[in-house]
């Protein structure tokens, strides 16, 4: 039984379901009205599953490993065996958590981040980035600066989850359940403890009045660096083009009400992908996404993030437009969701100020 720590109680909570389905141990790093929350009620996790009506309910109690949610004090990193970064990026600089993340690079504790927006140490592996000219777009870059990037690697966060309207905290439901794409570690000893974690979910199974399920959104591990950069075609053709000046519109229309101006996007995310060392073979072709696009009803998180008011999101658009600069390249949409979100923003915060000043 590994010991695993999973930063971000929300979306966290779909892999750790994962890992309590395999007998491992799990902690939920969270706030502590949340954290009381799930150690007094656990969590559940609502999936679909192919050739059943309707969602297959697991609560963490019906499941044999063992669960605790805490708060970022109460976390001793040395003894996890690995933490997975399931947080927002900008989450990770707030009071309480960011005093935790410098206790993890100090504890040297492998590190898989479930993010969209890649960790820096992440990016200092890939030879052709400029990593300390990426900086910019994130919210607290020198809190990465204490890790080993050895010790740090990423998944595709291609599994869709939101928390249900007017449900608590401790409930998630799986839209699309897609699975984690993760590169291996540099290192054998965590890329061993990676594919352990993923042979175990692998095997799991979950009972429903007598039927033995397999249930959806496995771990897979890669020898390739680059596999989790596809989510990156896919975030700037359909997550931040929800985003629109007054509002917001849903996924499946972001891609689908102008195919062929979002299969051009796709296709140069890609390109820019593999002149950054990625293979073809790394990356998802654009009709594969655009099928799964179609099912997509909801806005993206980043969309419903900024017109909710939030003052800072995920900036992978920012990311590959600096990347883009890097390599000599240039993009008029990619330019124009940039502004878009640039701008968003900026209303957004002086808003606030407004509010403030009153």
């Amino acid at each position: 039984m590994a010991s695993i720590l999973v930063l971000g109680a929300s979306y966290g909570s779909l892999l750790a379901t994962k890992l309590l389905m395999a007998h491992h141990r799990v902690t939920l790093v969270c706030t502590a009205p949340t954290a009381a929350l799930i150690n007094r009620e656990g969590t559940i996790v609502r999936f679909p599953v192919k050739g059943r009506e309707g969602l297959v309910e697991i609560a963490s109690r019906d499941l044999p490993g063992l669960l605790q949610a805490a708060t970022p004090d109460q976390v001793q990193p040395e003894s996890f065996d690995l933490a997975v970064l399931g947080m927002q990026e900008s989450q990770y600089g707030e009071p309480g958590v960011r005093g935790l993340m410098q206790r993890i690079a100090q504890a040297r504790i492998p590190c898989l981040a479930i993010m969209n927006m890649p960790p820096l140490p992440y990016l200092r592996r890939i030879a052709r980035v400029q990593a300390d000219l990426l900086k910019d777009c994130y919210t607290d870059p020198e809190l990465w600066a204490a890790f080993d990037p050895e010790l740090v690697t990423l998944a595709s966060p291609d599994p869709q989850a939101f928390r249900p309207v007017g449900e608590p905290k401790n409930v998630l439901q799986v839209g699309l359940p897609t699975n984690f794409k993760a590169a291996r570690f540099s290192g054998e000893a965590a890329t061993r403890l990676l594919r352990r974690l993923e042979a175990d979910i692998e095997d799991a199974r979950f009972a429903v009045g007598g039927e033995v399920l397999d249930i959806p959104v496995k771990l897979k591990v890669h020898e390739s660096l680059f596999v989790p950069l596809a989510k990156w075609p896919m975030l700037m053709t359909g997550n931040y083009r929800c985003i629109r000046p007054h509002g917001m519109i849903a996924i499946q229309e972001a891609v689908h009400g102008d195919i062929e101006r979002s299969r051009a996007i796709y296709a140069w995310v890609a390109d820019l992908c593999c002149r950054l060392g990625a293979d073809p073979a790394d990356l998802v072709p654009f009709e594969k996404y655009a099928q799964a696009a179609a099912s997509l009803k909801k806005p993206s998180s980043a969309a419903r993030a900024l017109d909710a008011g939030a003052q800072n999101i995920e900036r992978v658009d920012a990311l590959v437009r600096r990347l883009a600069v890097q390599l000599g390249l240039a993009n008029r949409d990619l330019q124009e969701v940039v502004g878009l979100i640039d701008a968003r923003l900026a209303g957004n915060r002086l808003a606030r100020e407004e509010r403030i000043a009153a």
